[in-house]
């Protein structure tokens, strides 16, 4: 399908405020807050043909179309969201926030504490998954909308389509849990460590206060997305991507950039930190790790999944090895044992955790067909 007759076209960032007091799982509050969102496509008279979007650990609320004709950087998912793509905004009305704690509009680290007049720093509260469920409920009763026909997302994002089939399970239909897991591994827990501690240590950090000192810890952020750019691919995709190919074509007996690996992870790295805010990574990192769905049922999952009613698609990656299918079969099995009603697929893939934003045709068949599936 063409990308370009298929998209939805230039996009507007819409905004609400939510004036009173949020309390957080944590027991911490915000005296309210701001969240931004996108939407796409049309909601019907009776208002049930409403997706949900929930963005991963580096997304924001720009997942399809474009700002500007001339922008080459679609929305994130733009190969999925749009008319005829899978997630058909012919039919359905797409709504893609971006989460509390974010830096993209919505309230997080780098906007002004009311409290202070100053920007929240490090003094922003940790968020949870749970908490971005219910920024997101109250984003649902903003836009006068009952209940979900799908809330769907891949690695992060597959965590809240669970977690809201869990929290709200009257106001969803389907949950789309694509390429995540149901909490983190010890190793992934200590990437994210890697990478938050490259961003602390960075001389321009500030103890988090480095807004108000003028200054920004690119490097850290360089280095912590360079880590987790390294997870998000698998070993074949980076060999046919990359190989040992030499960016000058012969070494340079020094340690610049000679490979065409190390010369694209620098630039990612680059654009990472120059449009990313470091204590929004630190929080987002620190919110993955706390994910944990059965860790208030005595690590039983299946008892946690309990109160779900929705239908959910569980969709795993055969090269993903940061939520390798394994984990996706955790998901599945244990909502199977609790009787729920479960699908599970695993998509023969090269491109690791990220294929979930690929169109691969059976990939997006089977979102299709989930989507239109109304059993």
């Amino acid at each position: 399908m063409d990308n370009k007759i298929s998209t939805v076209g230039k996009v507007q960032t819409q905004s609400v405020k939510f004036e009173d007091r949020f309390i957080l799982e944590s027991g911490k509050q915000l005296e309210g807050f701001e969240m931004v969102f996108e939407t796409y496509g049309n909601l019907n008279q009776d208002k049930t043909n409403a997706i949900l979007i929930c963005h991963a650990l580096s997304g924001n609320h720009h997942a399809a179309g474009y700002y500007e004709k001339s922008d080459e950087r679609k929305g994130w998912w733009d190969n999925l969201i749009g008319p005829g793509k899978a997630i058909d905004t012919d039919k359905y009305f797409v709504v893609s926030p971006n989460n509390l704690g974010g830096c993209h509009g919505t309230t997080g680290p780098a906007s002004v504490n009311p409290k202070t007049n100053e920007v929240y720093g490090p003094d922003f509260p940790v968020i949870t998954v749970l908490d971005w469920v219910n920024c997101q409920a109250l984003l649902t009763d903003y836009l006068d909308i009952k209940i979900w026909h799908s809330v769907i997302g891949g690695s992060l994002g597959g965590m809240q389509a669970l977690k809201w089939a869990m929290v709200y399970p009257e106001r969803i239909n389907k949950a789309g849990v694509i390429a995540a897991a149901p909490k983190l591994s010890a190793q992934n827990i200590a990437f994210n460590e890697v990478a938050r501690q490259a961003i602390i240590t960075d001389p321009d950090y500030q103890e988090g206060h480095y807004l108000k000192a003028g200054k920004s810890p690119k490097r850290g952020l360089r280095l912590a997305r360079m880590v987790g750019h390294i997870t998000y691919l698998s070993e074949e995709a980076m060999r046919d991507k990359f190989g040992r190919e030499l960016k000058e074509g012969k070494l340079g007996f020094g340690f610049d950039v000679e490979f065409e690996v190390e010369s694209y992870l620098r630039y990612q790295g680059d654009i990472f930190s120059e449009n990313f805010d470091a204590n929004t990574y630190l929080l987002m990192t620190k919110l993955l790790d706390y994910f944990d769905p059965a860790d208030k049922h005595n690590g039983d999952l299946v008892k946690a999944f309990e109160p779900i009613k929705a239908q959910v698609l569980v969709i795993a990656f055969t090269s993903d090895w940061r939520f390798s299918p394994e984990r996706s079969k955790e998901i599945s099995n244990a909502l199977l044992e609790a009787n729920k009603n479960v699908s599970y697929l695993e998509i023969e893939s090269t491109h690791g955790h990220d294929s979930f934003l690929f169109s691969e045709d059976r990939y997006v068949n089977a979102i299709k067909a989930f989507l239109g599936n109304n059993q």
